[in-house]
């Protein structure tokens, strides 16, 4: 409460401050616009009280104000001039101005409640001070706080380096596994090829044909292992059994290739109600697949379970999992783990990623996932 106090007494000294310094800039700036030097000190008025505007969301926060930062002023073009340009087309530059004037009536009337409060009514003073607190605060988070489009295009720029990141981290994964895998087979193949045909042209000798025959064999062994890596790569892409048949039957392959010693149950309804299942857009049905893939890989490694169940169902708009296990817990989404670039990839498409892990178990991690994203919407 004390520093509730301290707030609302400071409330005239840098009111009369910052009222002084944003009606003095932004007049003259005004007066002068039809000059060379007239735009230019409105900018650095605007500036100026967006500095101001820092300064009282860190008050704000000293007395328990929740109250983000906004973005840093980002100019279009480099340069002064491209500085003064969006200086002056700064909305929160412009709103803070309006607070500091605003500032000065509202510190006059509370440095004075506060004060006559502080001598004769004290025991009514926690009431006025939690009372003009709360104006104090509806003033900070109307003016100075970030706005929702502010926050919104921060979020998209987070989801953006989140995808850019992950496809770049997919498209090495996929050029190691065929420089690993296919790659280096199909080229012993193509040895192997080779050294039967010089056996077969140069000395076409009944020993050199059994040594040919079982290079060829050989070559079809390779030619076998290359295929099968090839289809694991392709499922690791994209399965066909998710573009064919949905999510039961991925999910369920999925299953049926979990080590669990109990086996993991799949249950998928996706009805809502209708005769025949809808199913969610291919992007989020990829997401749900490799996220609830990942999930049962690590109940295999990690968790020591016995059995796991995963459920799927729709809930409206949503796409609603939720993947459990009876292993030992402790899992939690800690940066660079596993699970946080799950939760980064669900976010990225405005989902929910949460998990309940108390250590000795069990493990639960519910997702919720659009059913239809932006851009297919917009579509």
């Amino acid at each position: 409460m004390w520093r509730q106090v301290l707030q609302l007494l400071l409330n005239l000294p840098l009111g009369i401050a910052g009222f002084v310094f944003t009606v003095v800039l932004l007049c003259l700036g005004l007066a002068l616009s039809v000059t060379v030097v007239g735009l230019p000190l409105l900018a650095l008025g605007l500036a100026g009280c967006r500095w101001l505007g820092s300064v009282a969301r860190s008050r704000g926060r000293s007395a328990g104000a929740e109250v983000g930062e906004p973005d840093p002023l980002r100019p279009a073009r480099p340069g002064v001039t491209g500085w003064a340009i969006a200086s002056l087309t700064d909305g929160l530059g412009w709103r803070s101005a309006l607070y500091h004037v605003l500032l000065l009536p509202w510190g006059i009337l509370s440095f004075t409640a506060t004060l006559v409060f502080l001598l004769v009514g004290w025991p009514v003073l926690p009431w006025m001070v939690g009372l003009q607190t709360a104006v104090d605060r509806i003033l900070l988070e109307s003016l100075l706080a970030p706005n929702a489009l502010s926050r919104r295009v921060r979020e998209l720029e987070d989801d953006r380096g989140t995808v850019v990141d992950t496809a770049a981290a997919d498209l090495r994964r996929i050029e190691r596994d065929l420089h690993d895998g296919a790659q280096a087979r199909l080229v012993a193949l193509s040895m192997d090829l080779g050294l039967a045909k010089e056996k077969l042209t140069e000395e076409p000798t009944p020993a050199a044909v059994e040594a040919a025959a079982k290079m060829v064999g050989a070559a079809h062994g390779e030619v076998k292992l290359a295929l099968q890596e090839l289809r694991d790569l392709a499922r690791g892409i994209h399965p066909a059994v998710l573009t064919d048949r949905g999510l039961d039957a991925a999910l369920s392959a999925v299953a049926a290739r979990c080590t669990v010693p109990g086996g993991v149950k799949v249950h998928v309804d996706l009805r809502e109600g209708a005769a025949d299942p809808e199913r969610p857009d291919s992007a989020v049905e990829g997401i749900a697949y490799f996220t609830v893939s990942e999930l049962l890989t690590n109940v295999s490694k990690h968790a020591g379970a016995r059995t796991a169940t995963v459920d799927v169902w729709r809930a409206s708009d949503r796409l609603m999992l939720l993947v459990q296990d009876d292993g030992k817990g402790g899992a939690a989404p800690y940066p660079g783990s596993g699970l946080a670039g799950l939760a980064e990839r669900i976010r990225a498409v405005d989902g929910v990623f949460l998990v309940e892990s108390p250590v000795g178990g069990p493990s639960t991690v519910t997702i919720e996932l659009p059913w239809r994203t932006r851009t297919a919407r917009r579509v």
